[in-house]
């Protein structure tokens, strides 16, 4: 599987530069749910990142199971190999689907240009999560059909051939757990992805899990995120000491993201941080390796708030109708079917964004440990994303994180501390000429 398949994706891209599409000529558009089924009629296109779930019918199969409900409603689908950048100049015409994953590229404040309202935050935030990361002026043009939560993807035997069998609760733990992986068994304790790089992105994923606050995103758009005790904080920190420590590959230079699920599944690597959306695809590898996909474990980043694990969930792409779609009633009946009906989430053992869905498997020991899974309050994520572009920090690119990992392996000079803080000073210097 193909990792623009997954939630990272949805970090990964936040700092293209503006769309400039000709939206406009329709703001204001609403797509209305029908009433009726059976009196919806069209012909919808639905563009779509997932090319694989296309090329194996998986796509089509759940179109016929949605023209069970919707039986005068064509869906045809158009898979796009570079998803960002194709539909981003589609976006300079009309011609973009009927229904879309809305591209990163384009900022929220403009969303009511290219995209018919699903209705008003107030009434959806009852059924649905991630409401706020679509929602303009208390209307949502998006909705994710799933989400994941972050955490460490684990190797249950070497772990346990360690001597380990709880989590641990804090990062001094925590490198204490990998370095008894490094003294008992031949694994690498952690995998950077480094050579990668975009798995290096999911450290910002910490942000909240520490402090268990929903408000995290404003607190990165209000206050300086490498703080003494703030969440960036603990898990640069936490990164830096691993790599420190010598508890890593010994060449970060030459990982292999591929190549890695099938070594986590043999037992060779013990630990990377990604999120549950990971979890399928290293079963999936053992399988294939001929290991145990029960081996692949999955658990929170090591920090407790009152004696409690905390986990961000996250969206994937949201779902949107195109405000220009001559069939909106029937691009808007395709979305709320896919989201409430079609079993998406369950199939791709994802977070439902139906706040009484039961958690996936993947999530269960997270139920049963009783970790807290919070929705961040996104009201300030676009203020966050402008000063993260006009900072150059990247929070939500790698560059940075590659710089951590090579201050701590000792290929550049330099004290974690004056890094961190020439951060912070880039940020909050960014933040002040913004008015923020």
């Amino acid at each position: 599987m193909n990792r623009r398949t997954v939630l990272a994706v949805t970090t990964a891209t936040l700092l293209l530069s503006a769309c400039t599409g000709t939206g406009g000529s329709s703001k204001g558009a609403e797509a209305k749910a029908p009433d009726d089924p059976t009196k919806v009629s069209g012909t919808i296109t639905v563009l779509t990142h997932r090319t694989d779930l296309v090329q194996d019918g998986t796509m089509e199969k759940y179109a016929a199971e949605f023209n069970k409900t919707y039986p005068e409603v064509k869906v045809e689908f158009d898979a796009i190999t570079d998803y960002e950048g194709e539909v981003k100049i589609r976006m300079n015409t009309e011609n973009y689907g009927d229904v879309l994953m809305i591209p990163a590229v384009v900022e929220k404040k403009d969303y009511p240009k290219f995209f018919a309202s699903l209705g008003s935050q107030a009434e959806r935030s009852k059924t649905y999560r991630f409401t706020d990361y679509s929602t303009v002026d208390g209307k949502v043009y998006g909705q994710s059909p799933i989400g994941a939560v972050p955490g460490f993807i684990f190797n249950k035997k070497v772990w346990e051939r360690a001597g380990i069998s709880d989590w641990p609760t804090t990062p001094a733990a925590f490198l204490a757990d990998l370095k008894a992986i490094k003294s008992k068994t031949d694994a690498i304790p952690y995998y950077t992805n480094f050579k990668d790089m975009w798995p290096l992105t999911q450290w910002t994923d910490v942000n909240g899990a520490v402090s268990c606050d929903e408000q995290a995103t404003s607190r990165l758009a209000e206050g300086d995120p490498w703080a003494e005790g703030a969440d960036l904080r603990t898990a640069d920190t936490l990164l830096y000491d691993i790599v420190r420590e010598g508890l890593i590959e010994k060449d970060p230079t030459t990982t292999n993201w591929e190549a890695s699920k099938p070594r986590i599944a043999k037992g060779e690597i013990a630990t990377m941080w990604l999120g549950s959306w990971a979890v399928i695809q290293m079963r999936g590898a053992a399988e294939q390796a001929g290991a145990d996909p029960d081996d692949i474990g999955f658990m929170p980043f090591p920090a407790q708030k009152d004696g409690t694990f905390c986990a961000v969930a996250k969206p994937d792409y949201n779902q949107a109708v195109n405000i220009h779609s001559e069939h909106k009633e029937a691009a808007r009946a395709w979305i709320d079917w896919f989201t409430d009906k079609s079993g998406y989430a369950a199939d791709n053992l994802a977070l439902s964004p139906l706040k009484q869905a039961p958690l996936p498997d993947v999530l269960k020991p997270y139920e049963t440990a009783g970790v807290k899974i919070i929705d961040l309050d996104d009201t300030k994520g676009a203020q966050v994303k402008s000063i993260d572009n006009q900072s150059e920090v990247g929070i939500y690119k790698p560059a940075y994180r590659q710089d951590l990992v090579d201050l701590a392996r000792g290929a550049t000079k330099g004290s974690l501390d004056d890094f961190l803080a020439g951060l912070a000073k880039k940020w909050t210097d960014t933040q002040a000429s913004l008015g923020s």
